[in-house]
């Protein structure tokens, strides 16, 4: 199964992935980040707290590509 990098999600995709998929509730309204520098940034920075267990059965990798680590 191919995982997508969260790195090529976009934000309103890796926003949904959080509050929707993985429950995360203590993120700003996707209208407040969406448009800012720092938005993507942050909501990808979410994602390295989350199991890779779960980020693989969702279909997700932190891997740039393979066998690359992201950060």
């Amino acid at each position: 199964m191919t995982r997508i990098p969260v790195v090529e999600l976009g934000v309103d995709e890796a926003y949904a992935y959080l509050t929707e998929r993985f429950g995360v509730t203590d993120l700003p309204p996707l209208e407040a980040i969406e448009n800012e520098d720092w938005g993507r940034d942050s909501l990808l920075a979410r994602f390295w707290e989350i199991p890779p267990e779960a980020l693989a059965e969702a279909g997700l990798t932190l891997e740039d590509g393979p066998g690359t680590p992201h950060g």
